[in-house]
């Protein structure tokens, strides 16, 4: 099995609540760019469901120069999920944590260069929002949907 030292969340950078983007489409657009296959090794889809990318045992395309000892997870949105989401993506991260033990939670924005070397990265310094939430935020939070991140799909009349 790999050394895995950090599991890092994504976002699909799609539009929020897009029922259309799937694991499948994700696929597509990183077979597009040359690669062999989804870079991520689970997706999570708006409804809740957690689709197979790469194999664990594989390593992923998702965080350049950091892909051999990482774990890529992609939500379906940008900046806003749905409750599904947030519960599906905390039951994950607790399989993976028991898993692999106590690695780092990250998002793909934190591996953004701390330009001034202050050792924090900062928001102006992100070179990507992804995963358009502050990972280290929700864990503090206790794992929960942040409500400020939030899709709530309107009801249809």
């Amino acid at each position: 099995m790999r050394a895995i030292r950090s599991i890092v969340i994504h976002c699909a950078a799609s539009k929020d609540g897009d029922p259309s983007v799937t694991r499948d489409v994700i696929d597509q657009w990183h077979r597009a760019k040359g690669w062999r296959m989804i870079g991520y090794h689970r997706v999570i889809h708006i409804d809740g469901s957690v689709h197979v990318g790469r194999k664990l045992k594989e390593i992923g395309a998702h965080v350049a120069g950091q892909n051999s000892h990482t774990v890529g997870i992609c939500m379906i949105g940008t900046r806003r999920f749905t409750y599904a989401q947030w519960g599906a993506l905390a039951n994950l991260v607790s399989e993976l944590l028991l898993l692999y033990g106590d690695v780092n939670l990250c998002g793909h924005r934190d591996y953004s260069p701390d330009q001034n070397g202050d050792g924090i990265i900062e928001p102006w310094e992100f070179m990507k929002e992804c995963p358009g939430f502050d990972v280290a935020e929700w864990i503090l939070g206790g794992k929960q949907p942040m409500t400020d991140h939030l899709f709530i799909q309107e009801e249809t009349q």
